[in-house]
Formats: structure tokens, sequence, C-alpha cells
């Protein structure tokens, strides 16, 4: 993993108070299921974290299959990046066009996550997260763009900060059911019981 000094990211964030730009994106890009949905899960998570991956692995496509597609539940990814690799990763992850190319990429970033989140040097790790991309109908130039595009990363880390003072958190991933934390295992059958227990 990337090794980013805790120091510099968190100048990053605070220098968001000194600017006010016009974003053009919205935290409903990363939503897919139902707006009809009884019940919401919200995960907060970096890209370059492993247990983000494991959650994601062990429960996304089960939950996406019985419940998201059945509009009995909505999802909702919410970036928190940890290091500037995965800053980077949820730049080029906004590239997406629609809400279902964008989970699909999301999983792969989250399969191939030992390939591309290696090593501290952040350009290498840029050129293997765009060869992710390319694969996702995003160009090499889109992508290139995106990585220094300022509004998205400045509405990444805005939405970063507006989370960590609502939520609390203290760690990744950390995931919401219906506005109430969930801290049973990362196993589908543990996911599903608490799920079920609300519809």
């Amino acid at each position: 993993m990337i090794k980013t000094t805790y120091k510099f990211f968190l100048i990053l964030i605070l220098s968001l108070g000194l600017i006010q730009p016009v974003f053009s994106y919205d935290e409903d890009d990363f939503k897919i299921g139902s707006d009809e949905a009884k019940v919401t899960v919200k995960v907060f998570s970096s890209l370059t974290c492993p247990h983000c991956a494991s959650f994601h692995k062990n429960i996304f496509d089960k939950l996406k299959k019985e419940y998201i597609d059945l509009n009995k539940v909505k999802f909702e990814h919410r970036g928190f990046p940890l290091d500037m690799a995965a800053l980077n990763a949820e730049k080029i992850l906004r590239c997406g066009s629609s809400s279902t190319n964008k989970f699909e990429f999301l999983s792969e970033i989250y399969n191939k996550q030992n390939e591309w989140a290696v090593g501290s040097n952040l350009d290498k790790i840029n050129k293997n997260l765009i060869k992710i991309g390319l694969k996702y109908n995003l160009t090499k130039s889109q992508m290139e763009n995106c990585l220094i595009d300022n509004e998205i990363q400045d509405f990444i880390l805005k939405e970063r900060i507006e989370a960590q003072k609502k939520y609390e958190i203290s760690s990744t991933p950390t995931i919401y059911i219906n506005n109430k934390k969930y801290d049973g295992k990362h196993k589908f059958k543990n996911f599903k019981k608490q799920i079920d227990e609300l519809l």
C-alpha cells in the first residue's frame, strides 16, 4: 500500500475551507436500488482498505441479487479515502457514466486491490488504475482529466468531512443499515439477518 503522510492528507482536507467551488457532482452518483426501498445500506470505505475490499467481495453481489435488484434495499457507496492512492481511485471511479457501470468498476477495483494499490509510487498506482478503467468504457484521457480535476477532488474530500462529522467514523469500512451502525461480521448470512429484521 502507498504510504502517504497523514499530515499531507490533512492539509488537503483543511484547504477545502478556503475555497468555494461550484460542484457538478452529487452523492446520488453512487446509489443503486430503488428510492422506495425499505432498507438503505451506507458503506463508508477507503478503496485501499483490505477490510473494505473483503466486505464488498463477501456481501455486495449477493446483496444485489437478493435485495437490491428486487427493490428491497438501496445501497450507497460513500468514499472515505484514507490516503492519496484511495483518493485517486475514488476520483477515477467518479468518471463512470451510469450507476451500474460505476458499481461494476467499484467491484473490479476491490477485486484487483492487490494489483493496483501497491508500492509508494503514485504515478505507477495511477497507471494501474487507468489500466483497469479502460475495461469500463473510459478512455485514458478521460481518467487523466479526472485525476487532475479539482472539483471532483474537492467534492470527495468535502463528502468525507461531512461524513466524519455526522457519523463519527473511526475506521473503514463503517456500515450503516437504516442509519444504525452495523458491527456484525462481514459475512453475508450475518448481514442478511440484520436486513431481514427490517423488511
